[in-house]
Order: structure tokens, then C-alpha cells, then sequence
């Protein structure tokens, strides 16, 4: 069996690996399936078992380049706008402030460390961007929208990931204690479920990703968003056929997201079951293909302007989220809710919501997470051209 199936099965297969793992374990559901698929996917790379070759590296951006057209449409398939527009005011204010302080964030960063090498950094920041208001999906998304190379990518996500960790740490440890100094106490039965989006659809995800994909009773409900799936990268094709080559592969992106937000207004397709986490399995699939392709000399390669500009990002986000929230008097609970679910993902909701022992939040938080899947490709994309313009001499 030559090398190169060797990979494809396992950047194909090994996520069914990783499913069953955090199935089996809660210390792994804890940390996450995608952090494991970097994980796996890092040492791999770093032992050498897959080659470091121009060859083999063509073939892991084909895998990766690939799986995200059809984790785009089933992550967004779920999304319910209209829901997100029934929040609570005081949850569409924070979420309006969660966008507007990463964006702020992002800009101060580009004029810190921008200068050296601006393309980059913008097209960094354009990242960045989706990551904060969405997750990992809108990062890999903006990696082929942006043309972004593999290697940037890869420090871009690892940078990223440290520094998500660092946060993690202080808004679910400390992040209540400090906040409510200054900010309000939520106003509301904590105890209550909202009625905003139902939070079985992404709480317990970990451990929903391995059972409830190959349940019998979604195998039809899989099949049929699937066919919807390629329907909507076919058309999304065709539309980016009309445009200029050099555009093709930003406004396929674009295209299949417009289109799978669209899909996700009819309640038929928000129906379905398990689009979610089908979405997430291509992600994995992406995420193995990407971080299989680090060797020692990307990690030798540091550049500390880039950390220094995702260490501004990171923290300058939550900071001019807080600020914000804090002068319009949202409470202590929402801001924190919203600022998860935007910067890790929709799963996280009910992680935050547990650790404020408010399960009220976590129904509109999931709701703003996947608010932010929808934007978060299109902000991102739109910031990196502005970062780039901005840059540009007069």
C-alpha cells in the first residue's frame, strides 16, 4: 500500500479513532476532539511517519482543502437566525460587543506588528476573526478563502491555541469572581431552560459526536443533508466559476456559506438530525489533514511578531468585550456566555453555563455561537481586505 493512501485513510478514518476516544473518556471529551486531532495529527508530522515532502504535503492540502466544503453547510445547517434575533436584548448587545472588540482587538494588533510584513498579518488577522466569532470551522474556512499557505496556518492555529487556553482558564476558573466586582448579577431563574434554541443540540457534544452519528434513525436524516450538501458546493462552484480565476477559491467559500445560511431559514433543514456534529467529523478530517504537515522546521521557524499579535487578539477581544458590556451594564453571566460561545464555538455554552450554574444562558449562548458561524467567515474575509488597505501607501 503506497504512502499516499496510508494518508488518505488516515486523515479519512483516524477521526472515527478520535470519536471513539472521547466517547470512552472524559478526560479527553474534556479537551476536545479537534485539540486531539491537532494533537495526533502534530506528532505524526514531528516523528516523521508521514514524509516531509513537497509531494505528500500536496496531498494533505487536497484532504484538508476538501473537507471543508461540506463541514461549512452542515455546521450552518443547524443555525437559527431568527432565534438569534428573539434573544434577550441585553444577549444581542453582547454579542454585538463580542464582534466589535475583536475587531478592535484585531486592528490594534495589525498597527503593532502589521508593519513588517502587512499581507500577512492581515491575512492572520482576517483568521482571527472567524476564529473569535465562531471557531475553528471559520478559521479553516478563511485559510482557503484568504489563500492563506499551510505553514502560516499552522503557527496561526497553534499560537491561536495556546493563547485559548490561557482564556479558558480565566473566564471558566476566575472569570465570574473578577467580572461581577464591576458588572451586574444576572437578572432571571438560572434554573430555567430557555426556550430560545433547544441546547440538545450541541450540549453533551463530545460525547453525541461518536453515538449519535451512526445511530440507524439519523442515517436518513445524514444522507439526505449530505445531498443537500453537495448541492450547495456544486451551485456554490458554479457561482465562482463566473468570477475571475485568482477569485475562485473566496468566492466558493463566500457562495456556500451564503447558501447554506439560506438552506438553514427553512425549518426542514434545521430539522435534521445531527448536521452538527456531521460537520465537525469533516472538520476533523481537515484538522488531521493540516496539522500532519508540521515538521521541526515550521516549529524552529518562531516568529515572535505573530505571537505577539495573536497574544494582543486574544486578550485584547475579551477585554474590549468586557469593557464595552461593563459601560451598557450587561450582567456578569451573559457576557461571559456570549464570549465563549464566539471565541470557542457553540459547544462551550453549556460548558460556561455549568460552570456559572445558570442553565438559562446556555440555550441563547449556543444561539450566538452559531450566529457567529454564519458571520464569521464574511467578517473575517472583510477585515483582511481592510487590514491590507489600510496598509497600503496613499
Amino acid at each position: 500500500m503506497s504512502m499516499s493512501i496510508i494518508v488518505i485513510l488516515i486523515c479519512v478514518l483516524g477521526p472515527l479513532g478520535i470519536l471513539w476516544l472521547t466517547n470512552k473518556s472524559t478526560t479527553l471529551r474534556k479537551v476536545g476532539s479537534i485539540i486531539i486531532a491537532y494533537i495526533i495529527g502534530c506528532t505524526l508530522g514531528l516523528t516523521g511517519l508521514i514524509p516531509d515532502t513537497e509531494e505528500m504535503h500536496t496531498l494533505q492540502t487536497t484532504v484538508a482543502s476538501a473537507a471543508i466544503p461540506f463541514a461549512i453547510p452542515l455546521l450552518l445547517f443547524s443555525a437559527d437566525l431568527k432565534a438569534w434575533a428573539r434573544l434577550a436584548p441585553s444577549f444581542i448587545k453582547s454579542t454585538l460587543f463580542g464582534l466589535l472588540g475583536c475587531a478592535l482587538a484585531i486592528f490594534i494588533g495589525f498597527l503593532l506588528y502589521g508593519k513588517s510584513d502587512p499581507q500577512l498579518f492581515a491575512n492572520i488577522g482576517g483568521m482571527l476573526t472567524g476564529l473569535y466569532t465562531g471557531g475553528n470551522a471559520n478559521l479553516a474556512s478563511l485559510k482557503i478563502a484568504l489563500g492563506v499557505d499551510d505553514a502560516t496556518y499552522i503557527l496561526t492555529s497553534a499560537y491561536s491555541t495556546v493563547m485559548s487556553a490561557v482564556y479558558l482558564f480565566f473566564v471558566i476558573i476566575v472569570g465570574k469572581r473578577v467580572l461581577r466586582l464591576f458588572m451586574p448579577d444576572f437578572r432571571g431563574d438560572k434554573t430555567a431552560e430557555s426556550g430560545v434554541l433547544d441546547a440538545s443540540v450541541v450540549e453533551g457534544h463530545e460525547a453525541e459526536l461518536f453515538l449519535g452519528l451512526f445511530r440507524r434513525d439519523n442515517l436518513k436524516h445524514l444522507g439526505i443533508s449530505l445531498l443537500l450538501t453537495a448541492g450547495i458546493i456544486a451551485l456554490g462552484a458554479g457561482i465562482a466559476y463566473l468570477f475571475p480565476k485568482d477569485a475562485f477559491q473566496s468566492v466558493f467559500i463566500l457562495s456556500i456559506s451564503l447558501l447554506a445560511i439560506l438552506s438553514s431559514l427553512h425549518p426542514r433543514v434545521r430539522s435534521l438530525k445531527r448536521t452538527f456534529e456531521a460537520g465537525t467529523f469533516f472538520i476533523l478530517i481537515f484538522s488531521l489533514a493540516v496539522a500532519s504537515q508540521v515538521s521541526l522546521k515550521t516549529l524552529t521557524d518562531i516568529n515572535p511578531d505573530v505571537f505577539l499579535f495573536i497574544t494582543v487578539a486574544t486578550l485584547g477581544t475579551l477585554f474590549f468585550h468586557v469593557l464595552l458590556s461593563a459601560l451598557f451594564r450587561i450582567d456578569t453571566d451573559t457576557t461571559l456566555t456570549t464570549s465563549i460561545s464566539l471565541i470557542c464555538s457553540p459547544p462551550f455554552a453549556p460548558v460556561m453555563g455549568s460552570a456559572l450554574g445558570n442553565k438559562a444562558v446556555i440555550g441563547p449562548g449556543i444561539a450566538v455561537g452559531l450566529f457567529g458561524y454564519a458571520i464569521g467567515t464574511y467578517m473575517g474575509f472583510g477585515l483582511a481586505k481592510l487590514l491590507i488597505t489600510t496598509a497600503l501607501p496613499s
